[in-house]
């Protein structure tokens, strides 16, 4: 099965399940006797290394982030102050360890249950508690997928379920948002059982950051890329904060394209080039309570403001640069633009589902005029009939034809 190390055919059953020994990779670790700078020469020789996991006598006690290491280190005086101590400062203390005969379904449950970290950052393998490997939360992800379809008659099952997933992972947002904003209104409708698209909405004391992103594909690999996706947006935010939209993008940006080998290459030029070019199209912004300022930063997508006596709205384009994949560089830079929002000012982000959608008589887009007609006819309601409405000429300009997409929208009005 791909993405699997195993042993000599005669050394294991030729039917024997698949377990987590078969997802070890053998990586460099160090010992709590390394101080900070062997850290820092381990990843300057390994460049594709994510993390770096810690033993005391062979036994794992912790992991080390990359990008949450040089973050620390590249601080004024950390470097001197750390260079020489053990590096276990910056180490996560309680990684994912798991045993090497654990099973893949229980090693998905497990993964699952222990949360976004263990997806962002991989799992420690051992056998009889000795280190023997990390494992990567993608591969695990593909491993899944392809034991999925080599079993047809569950499938469905397993589909539903990772609905389920799905949904709770948006749940704690959907519950912040419906408690942080009076008039509001969210709409995800994945094409399939689940999707590509996700949001994340997280209330402070000064303000409120949301996002909308559109992963690519469709069903299962979508839902894939959205894990991906979201529990690196967590890292970021916990590393910068909320109030730099532009600088959260580059973080997942990079964060992607170290996960999945999308770094300083042309696509498929090379032998052992990687064969994804995955990556997102995202919305992400910051609300100041105080001021009533709001500051986007879009990749690929548009935000529409429609302030109190103007007429037709405005549109605020993002960079036409999408997050994570082959062709966007690894320090592209995207740029934060902020606009004045009073008492009654609307704003509507969506997806490209809803404005790419082919219906109407001459099987066409439904396009951002009719967005923008469908949301200005109805700009004195609330934003849940502003939503309603959107939907239902959406749903008429579809008519017959087939969904194209998965369908995301947001739409608030500043209070």
């Amino acid at each position: 099965m791909s993405g699997f190390l195993v042993d000599s055919p005669a050394a294991r059953p030729r039917f024997r399940q698949p377990c987590a020994e078969d997802l070890a990779v053998s990586t460099p670790s160090v010992n709590t006797d390394h101080t900070n700078q062997d850290v820092l020469e381990v990843f300057a020789m390994h460049r594709e290394l994510a993390c770096l996991p810690v033993t005391e006598q062979g036994r794992p006690i912790g992991l080390i982030n990359r990008s949450i290491f040089l973050s620390q280190m590249s601080k004024p005086y950390h470097r001197e102050l750390y260079n020489r101590k053990s590096c276990i400062a910056f180490m996560d203390k309680e990684p994912l360890v798991v045993d090497a005969e654990m099973s893949i379904d229980a090693l998905t449950f497990r993964t699952v249950e222990y949360g976004e970290k263990a997806l962002a950052d991989g799992f420690i393998v051992a056998r009889a508690g000795q280190y023997i490997g990390l494992g990567h939360g993608l591969q695990l992800m593909r491993v899944v997928a392809d034991m999925q379809a080599e079993r047809n008659r569950q499938i469905m099952h397993s589909i539903d379920y990772a609905s389920t997933i799905q949904r709770a992972m948006l749940r704690t947002s959907r519950e912040t948002l419906a408690a942080t904003l009076a008039d509001a209104a969210l709409v995800w409708e994945p094409r399939d059982v689940v999707g590509g698209d996700f949001y994340h909405f997280a209330a402070f004391q000064d303000g409120w950051f949301a996002a909308l992103a559109d992963c690519t594909g469709h069903g299962v690999p979508g839902a894939f890329m959205t894990l991906i996706a979201s529990s690196l947006l967590s890292q970021a935010l916990e590393q910068l904060g909320p109030r730099d939209p532009g600088a959260l993008l580059m973080a997942v940006n990079r964060g992607i394209k170290q996960m999945l080998a999308q770094t300083d290459r042309e696509p498929r030029q090379t032998p052992d080039a990687s064969e994804s070019d995955d990556g997102l199209d995202a919305a992400f912004f910051w609300f100041d309570n105080t001021t009533r300022q709001l500051t986007f930063s879009g990749a690929k997508s548009s935000l529409f403001v429609l302030q109190p006596g103007d007429a037709e709205g405005e549109m605020i384009n993002g960079a036409r640069m999408g997050v994570g994949y082959v062709d966007t560089a690894m320090d592209y830079v995207w740029h934060n633009s902020t606009m004045q929002t009073q008492a009654g000012t609307l704003v509507f982000v969506t997806t490209d589902g809803l404005i790419d959608q082919i219906g109407g008589p001459k099987e066409i887009a439904f396009g951002k005029r009719r967005m923008r007609e469908a949301i200005c006819t109805q700009r004195e309601a609330s934003a849940t009939q502003i939503s309603d409405a959107v939907l239902d000429v959406h749903r008429a300009w579809q008519g017959e034809q087939r969904r194209r997409d998965d369908l995301t929208f947001f739409c608030f009005r500043a209070q």
